[in-house]
């Protein structure tokens, strides 16, 4: 894991410019140095020489890359990730996961997935496989409870690194689980990533749901196109047959149909779920025909539709960011 890590730290270094100073790892001190980037910044009004274009390079061999996003945690998204990432394999699709989530990572557990990730001989770090899906997470190159006190700049450069320097092989389509909310490292993949769209989770509340409308906003800001909007813990469907809505009643729906976007479908709220992604047993994979995995399943295939529509316009080139 050291190794892993050490490797990704020089190489994020070189992509920040930094050449001496100090960074630690495990009571280890690696010598950087930080160079100053000259940036114009519009808001004070300041000029400077400089310009950055963001380029958004392509990832060898991955074909499409849909980002799961929130607005905010606690609503099921890395679940509906895993899932969905599932569910396209079952629709004989290679399928990557990426797990976008420095601070939290949370795929290693969903995906039953521990050690760390080799390299080849291109420096390039090779991806943990389970359920025939690949995954990178930074939770294989850390111990299981280490904290990642990291600031935003290295948040983006580690991504960069998973994203462009992981031999992903060919891949139809790369599944990206965003942490939520709308901070750095979502405008980092959406500003550095050919991302073919996003997928929005969330709950049927007022208060997840202006979230919801919060994280659409931010990727039309960006030019990334919606997929749609999914309603996690939909209902809860008791033994008796009774259909009991928890946490209100159509609220995704209405807010997809408010903001002219596909509502894509409703998952239950089921105890299954909950025990099985708890154990690293996806329902999907473990009770693949139960009518709680075929929800993932028809998630999974109306998100194919979309993507694989020759009328879709695909977001591969994104807009012409910049920063001045």
């Amino acid at each position: 894991r050291g190794m892993c890590l050490k490797i990704m730290l020089r190489c994020l270094s070189r992509s920040l410019g930094w050449e001496n100073g100090n960074v630690g790892y495990r009571g280890r001190r690696l010598k950087l140095q930080s160079r100053d980037h000259l940036i114009t910044t519009k808001r004070h009004h300041q000029t400077h020489p400089m310009r950055r274009p963001i380029e958004k390079p392509n990832i060898p061999g991955v074909k499409h890359i849909i980002a799961v996003a929130s607005g905010k945690g606690g609503v099921g998204k890395s679940t509906t990730a895993v899932n969905i990432a599932i569910g396209l394999s079952m629709e004989n699709k290679r399928v990557a996961l990426l797990d976008a989530d420095i601070y939290g990572p949370s795929i290693p557990m969903l995906m039953n997935l521990d050690g760390q990730p080799e390299t080849n001989d291109q420096k390039q770090l090779i991806p943990l496989e389970n359920f025939n899906i690949k995954c990178m997470s930074m939770g294989f190159m850390v111990e299981k409870d280490s904290a990642m006190i990291w600031r935003g700049p290295m948040v983006m450069s580690a991504l960069e690194q998973m994203l462009h320097q992981t031999q992903w092989g060919s891949i139809d389509v790369m599944v990206i689980d965003l942490p939520p909310g709308t901070g750095d490292a979502q405008l980092s993949v959406c500003q550095r990533v050919p991302l073919t769209g996003a997928v929005i989770v969330c709950t049927p509340q007022d208060l997840a749901l202006l979230d919801a409308v919060r994280g659409v906003n931010m990727f039309k800001k960006v030019g990334v196109p919606i997929l749609g909007i999914v309603e996690n813990m939909s209902y809860y469907k008791c033994k008796c047959g009774d259909v009991a809505h928890i946490f209100g009643e159509g609220g995704a729906k209405a807010t997809a149909e408010k903001m002219k976007i596909p509502f894509l479908g409703e998952i239950p709220l089921h105890p299954k779920i909950r025990e099985l992604s708890d154990q690293g047993r996806p329902i999907t994979v473990s009770e693949p025909t139960s009518p709680q995995a075929q929800s993932y399943v028809e998630l999974a295939r109306s998100i194919l539709g979309v993507i694989e529509d020759p009328n879709f316009e695909e977001s591969s080139k994104g807009p012409n960011i910049s920063i001045e």
